[in-house]
């Protein structure tokens, strides 16, 4: 039986990684909207999307799900440029930092590269099964 594309190696900590940030995403999302919602609606709403999108991007990551790891990591890199970019060009509607604003910045502009690194590794498996290829999931790990 061929080993899933995360059961080892750079997929788990891929994985792990998308796990840390649904977890701190979604709990300062909470609180900005919980103690502050009214200061800036947009941006802690867009913070509670964001959590969201790493929660799903997790569980299709962990469980091999390509199609939906394809579909919501290629949502997140389009999150992170539109709140990023837009964050840049007018910072008053992000008054606190948000993960995906000012292109993820206050967190290493790891939110900037990590869909990158997803889109790459969920493509690299689909090229992997593909028929015709010369290596097979699990094998070239």
């Amino acid at each position: 039986m061929p080993e899933s594309s995360t059961a080892s190696g750079f997929g788990r900590v891929l994985v792990a990684v998308y796990a840390v940030f649904a977890l701190a995403a979604s709990a300062r999302s909470i609180v900005q909207l919980s103690t502050k919602a009214g200061e800036a609606p947009l941006a802690y709403s867009l913070s509670a999307l964001a959590g969201v999108v790493y929660v799903v991007a997790t569980f299709a990551l962990a469980r091999d799900h390509r199609s939906l790891a394809l579909g919501t990591v290629g949502f997140e890199l389009v999150g992170v440029l539109a709140v990023g970019l837009l964050s840049l060009v007018d910072g008053e509607l992000f008054p606190d930092q948000t993960v995906w604003s000012d292109l993820g910045a206050g967190y290493g502009y790891v939110p900037l590269v990590l869909p990158l690194v997803g889109l790459w590794w969920v493509l690299r498996g689909r090229r992997d099964k593909a028929p015709g290829a010369h290596t097979t999931r699990g094998h070239d790990q």
